[in-house]
């Protein structure tokens, strides 16, 4: 009865995993991750996107600048301005990121990148692919990296997200085989799930942490999280110093607000949906997603931005000038961590810290109730001067 239907979704299954066994077969070939101190130079590109995006990353920047000025001067480090990844211009060349722009990412080394707009049915925009997400696949991001610090309750969390796998991967490839049956997919390869592993229990091992915990729903979803939680346990053997444990995505949630259990949990590796979830969730202990960073790293590229949207309406009422710049340079203390500065990168998080947990002489508020994002940003400088 249904043969014309299944044959067709059969067609559109097999192109789909052809493409999905080219991947592995181009993560297979792929080498070491760059080295940042064999550079000559390091290129940082600082790309604003669009809605509130240049605004907030237009100050982010001015705190980079402020804190490698010296290197600047000397030419170690540049900074390379890209513009035309917004809503409109992607909308005009129906592209998730116009080529001419994914060019000019290409030439950078890491990349601090403001919020895109990514249409929703309905909306006034044609159906562009997220450009987060198409930047993830084209550059190879494949760990989607987010801290959550509240040193006062004793919550240092550290998420290690896969970027490129799991539900999201072929997110837009679903099969509609009839008119009432609907199917998407969920990837998961061995390179994938390796490397994502590997990079948690590696940072563990470089930052003091003692604890890694996978999070899936492997009791379940028996193929594709069963191989995350296998390759995962395989790895652990690896780190003898490091306890692993793994929970499952629902219980886990659960623990991020049970006072006398989060304070465990260091380090956590998850796949793709689980991690955009969680990640949400503990940025609001933190402050809410507009004070949570995130950097995505891959072996060539990496890049960081803020993990909140581009709230075009703020710009419609002119107020993006007072949007909260804190997410976008809480990446940009990521970056420089993650590109050698350690020292610049500290005192940023410190700053940060007291501006907006101890000390907090300002506010921003989203409207002119409150301070501007250059005002802020000034203030952050201000504080770091102090720690000098």
């Amino acid at each position: 009865m249904y043969e014309s239907q299944i044959e067709a979704a059969k067609e559109k299954f097999g192109k789909l995993l052809e493409g999905q066994l080219k991947r592995v077969d181009t993560m297979k070939a792929q080498g070491d991750f760059l080295n940042y101190k064999e550079l000559d130079k390091i290129i940082v590109g600082v790309c604003g996107g669009d809605g509130i995006g240049p605004a907030i990353t237009a100050q982010a920047q001015r705190v980079l600048e402020y804190l490698l000025k010296e290197d600047v001067k000397a030419g170690k480090v540049e900074f390379k301005t890209i513009d035309g990844l917004t809503i409109e211009r992607r909308a005009a060349e129906m592209a998730a990121i116009p080529p001419a722009v994914l060019e000019e990412l290409k030439e950078c080394h890491v990349i601090l990148k403001g919020p895109t707009t990514t249409p929703r049915k309905g909306d006034e925009w044609p159906n562009v692919e997220s450009a987060n997400v198409a930047m993830r696949k084209e550059l190879d991001l494949f760990a989607n990296v987010r801290p959550v610090r509240i040193p006062e309750q004793g919550i240092d969390w550290t998420f290690y997200r896969e970027n490129t796998e799991g539900s999201y991967a072929v997110g837009s490839q679903g099969i509609h085989v009839t008119e009432d049956l609907g199917v998407d997919f969920t990837v998961v390869t061995s390179q994938g799930c390796e490397r994502i592993i590997r990079a948690a229990f590696e940072f563990a091992k470089a930052n003091g942490k003692t604890r890694v915990t996978a999070v899936t729903k492997a009791n379940i979803i028996k193929t594709t999280d069963g191989k995350f939680l296998d390759i995962f346990r395989e790895i652990s053997k690896d780190y003898p110093d490091i306890t692993a444990d793994d929970w499952y995505i629902d219980i886990m949630t659960a623990k991020l607000v049970d006072e006398k259990r989060r304070r465990d949990f260091q380090v956590l590796v998850l796949p793709n949906l689980y991690g955009d979830i969680l990640t949400d969730e503990a940025a609001e202990f933190q402050g809410g997603v507009g004070t949570a960073g995130s950097a995505n790293i891959g072996k060539r590229y990496s890049m960081f931005e803020a993990i909140h949207g581009s709230a075009p309406r703020m710009v419609t009422e002119g107020r993006d000038k007072y949007a909260d710049p804190c997410s976008v340079i809480r990446a940009a203390a990521m970056l420089l961590a993650h590109i050698g500065y350690n020292t610049e990168a500290d005192k940023l998080y410190k700053a940060l810290d007291i501006c907006t947990i101890t000390e907090k002489k300002m506010e921003i508020t989203g409207r002119d109730t409150g301070c501007t994002s250059a005002e802020f940003a000034d203030y952050i400088m201000e504080t770091v001067e102090k720690l000098d």
